[in-house]
């Protein structure tokens, strides 16, 4: 396999910036407040929005509809921290005639009502299709789950279905727990008891496999040899494209397949002898594995891996922290801010 194809994206986020007022301890892309900032110029935005919208397609039921994978969103980070960036990127989409268009949020910036309703009526009129809530035990460390409950409610009032709550699971709870304000996570642990784990979707990757660990049983580096990252690095649905132009496959936090300037070349074909830890990655992760140990020293984790990503991350971690610079391995930053 000389050439990895990428199929043209079906659906897409846009990261804006990957600032955040959290650190979750579950974030796959290891957003925090002490990120640079470097919000997504307007110039650059319009030329990514621009670049989708031949490839989006919209819901089944109908373009205004939205879905965690249709469509396009705005995420970060999170993206209320600029709110007129926020605006001019629903405007530009609606410029576009993008379907399914939505905005996720941890809600930090609801603290009334009035504010949260002129904002999502705001953003309505302008273009956008709908809101996903962010809702999770990781995040009530930060946020006060009224808050969470102010744009659910009145997000629903304004969106109607086309509001999200993901995940609707931990609403429920918080609310059953009576919680008003935020919570440790050690807090919560003992208010909600063990099974809560049972039912909860959590994607072993990203920060998590730092911070949340204790909650998966763990396998030696072997137990994933033979595995490979093909599905993942050529997925056509929920990539993502950063304020800094990198194209995220997936939810792989820190790979960058190319960037939006050279955006149509990247779908002739990605040369695999100039990306060797995509290379390694679409074959087999113990080829990664072996690059790691070989060339940079990297030592096996004795504790073991909860998955695939877990091991693939800390290989990557440690070549970039012994100074190693390959071009998938983008930005920096998210390295630097994974714990």
């Amino acid at each position: 396999m000389d050439k990895l194809l990428i199929p043209r994206p079906k659906s897409a986020g846009i990261i804006l910036s990957y600032k955040c007022t959290s650190i979750c301890k579950h974030c796959m892309y290891a957003s925090s407040p002490y990120w640079s900032s470097d919000w997504i110029s307007l110039e650059q935005l319009e030329h990514t929005i621009y670049m989708l919208s031949e490839t989006i397609v919209s819901s089944s039921f109908d373009p205004k509809n939205v879905g965690v994978n249709v469509g396009l969103h705005f995420t970060g980070g999170e993206p209320f921290l600029n709110y007129n960036l926020l605006v001019n990127a629903v405007k530009i989409a609606r410029k576009y005639d993008i379907p399914s268009v939505f905005v996720e949020t941890n809600c930090f910036w609801s603290t009334d009502d009035n504010i949260v309703r002129d904002r999502l009526i705001e953003l309505k009129n302008f273009g956008l299709d709908g809101v996903l809530v962010s809702v999770n035990p990781f995040l009530l460390e930060y946020i006060p789950f009224e808050r969470t409950e102010r744009t659910i409610n009145i997000g629903y009032e304004i969106f109607r279905q086309n509001l999200m709550v993901y995940q609707e699971y931990y609403r429920m709870l918080f609310k059953k727990l009576n919680i008003k304000a935020t919570l440790s996570f050690e807090e919560f642990l003992k208010k909600a008891g063990p099974t809560w784990v049972h039912y909860i979707e959590l994607l072993p990757m990203g920060r998590a496999v730092y911070k949340l660990d204790m909650l998966f049983r763990k396998y030696p580096a072997k137990y994933f040899f033979g595995q490979s990252c093909y599905h993942e690095l050529t997925r056509d649905w929920h990539i993502h494209i950063d304020n800094y132009g990198n194209y995220v496959p997936g939810y792989c936090g820190g790979i960058s397949l190319g960037n939006l300037k050279d955006f149509e070349t990247l779908f002739n074909g990605l040369f695999l002898n100039e990306l060797p830890i995509i290379k390694a990655l679409a074959k087999d992760i113990k080829i990664l594995y072996e690059m790691g140990v070989k060339d940079f020293g990297y030592k096996e984790n004795v504790e073991g891996y909860i998955s695939k990503c877990h091991l693939c991350l800390d290989i990557r971690k440690h070549m970039v922290e012994k100074g190693c610079k390959f071009n998938e391995l983008k930005p920096i930053e998210f390295y630097r801010n994974l714990s």
